[in-house]
């Protein structure tokens, strides 16, 4: 991990501090910027998003498609956790810990937003951050750039009907136009560009390819820290009457991730799969495609909403919760292997 990517919390906060300093020192100047819109959509945020996103996307070989059939049960598992459970069991804690169990502790008028936020979160899978992951737990590097391109390739259909769907079961009002423009703008058009961009770069042989990802690299996290720091000028007064609205939007996306992964890990397990395949399935199972998430909250709700702020609370958590859980799966080798030995499936 780079050190952009190791110590992401640690940025994270640092944005947090500065926007609402920022915020209440200079609050002219960020409502300059919070007008400058079209559509609905903030043009400095959007220029932000396609630098976050188009980096990450140029890594994705769709070719690795292919692969596909090789781990069919790995596969398998991924595609039923990231699209089946995930979404819906982030929708459910929403409703248990938001709506019921936290609601007296939170700001009445703000709870659908918190809610379409942690849908939001939930709704798409790791593209770029689950490389990461999947070299430190040592797994298939093949089956990490299937199961992305994949995922990939299905968000561009599912992540508009899926959120749309989970906002209706959570009876929050769908902006259907905005949810499509936000498809089209942050992937549809950021997929398509990237693509373009890869093949010019391959054209050129794998190591003009490698040295621009290695330039272009920290590009992602440095246009997530920015547009945090915009949205934390913007949640600044909030934020500062209500400091424990972070810590409990995190506790369900807490347990979302432990048991997303803990659920990939077993089922892997299960049908026999090797510990290099079930890492980064439970890994990619776990983490969200956060970058992704922050634009389509604040294109849907705007950047003072609850949404937005619950977004960032997954970008915050993200690095140490996903690091615990790579441990986890590193220390459970010897035991999984046993145990898959145990119920191995004949391929």
């Amino acid at each position: 991990m780079n050190p952009f990517e190791r110590y992401l919390t640690v940025w994270v906060f640092l944005c947090i501090v500065t926007g609402i300093a920022l915020g209440q020192f200079f609050p002219g100047f960020f409502q300059v910027i919070g007008h400058l819109s079209i559509a609905h959509v903030n043009l400095p945020v959007g220029v932000l998003i396609w630098v976050m996103i188009i980096p990450m996307l140029v890594k994705v070989d769709f070719g690795a498609l292919g692969e596909v059939r090789r781990h069919g049960r790995g596969i398998g598992v991924t595609l039923f956790v990231n699209w089946f459970v995930k979404p819906f069991s982030m929708a459910l804690l929403g409703w248990v810990f938001i709506r019921h169990v936290f609601a007296p502790l939170l700001p009445a008028g703000e709870i659908d937003s918190y809610i379409a936020g942690l849908i939001l979160l939930a709704a798409a899978p790791c593209t770029a951050m689950v490389f990461v992951w999947s070299r430190l737990t040592d797994g298939d590097p093949l089956f990490t750039l299937s199961q992305v391109a994949l995922n990939d390739t299905i968000m561009v259909v599912a992540f508009a009907p899926l959120v749309g769907l989970l906002l209706g079961i959570s009876a929050i009002t769908v902006p259907w136009g905005t949810l499509l423009t936000s498809v089209i703008l942050y992937i549809v058009i950021p997929v398509a560009i990237a693509q373009l961009w890869r093949r010019s770069l391959l054209r050129r042989g794998s190591a003009a390819f490698e040295n621009a990802m290695q330039r272009i690299g920290p590009w992602s996290i440095s246009a997530l820290l920015v547009t945090l720091v915009l949205l934390f000028a913007f949640q600044g007064e909030e934020i500062l009457q209500q400091p424990r609205v972070i810590l409990l939007l995190a506790v369900p996306i807490l347990i979302q991730v432990l048991f997303n992964a803990g659920l990939a890990y077993g089922l892997n397990r299960v049908v026999g799969e090797s510990h290099r395949v079930a890492g980064p399935s439970a890994l990619i199972g776990a983490s969200n495609f956060f970058e992704l998430a922050v634009a389509a909250a604040i294109s849907l709700f705007g950047f003072h909403s609850g949404a937005a702020l619950a977004t960032v609370v997954g970008v915050l958590i993200e690095v140490p919760v996903m690091l615990f859980v790579v441990n986890i799966v590193n220390r459970s080798k010897r035991w999984y292997e046993h145990k898959a030995a145990l119920v191995e499936v004949p391929t």
